[in-house]
């Protein structure tokens, strides 16, 4: 990399609820109960769709790894 050039940033992956469902081992529904009752963060919106930002799932099952360790 030159000097002049910025490092790039990656982007954080947007999911899909099928995506969110298979990384949790759960259904696609299982994922809209975790959001109803906020164990999961809502979505972002674009236009009609609802996308997971990939940090957000990845964050919620480090929050769970380090809870079973209590």
């Amino acid at each position: 990399m030159n000097i002049s050039e910025k490092p790039r940033i990656a982007p954080d992956a947007l999911l899909t609820d099928k995506d969110v469902a298979k990384m949790l081992c759960a259904s696609v529904a299982t994922v809209w109960r975790r959001v109803q009752d906020g164990t999961l963060k809502r979505p972002i919106k674009i236009g009609t769709l609802s996308r997971f930002p990939q940090s957000d799932i990845v964050a919620f099952i480090e929050r769970a790894k380090t809870s079973r360790a209590a």
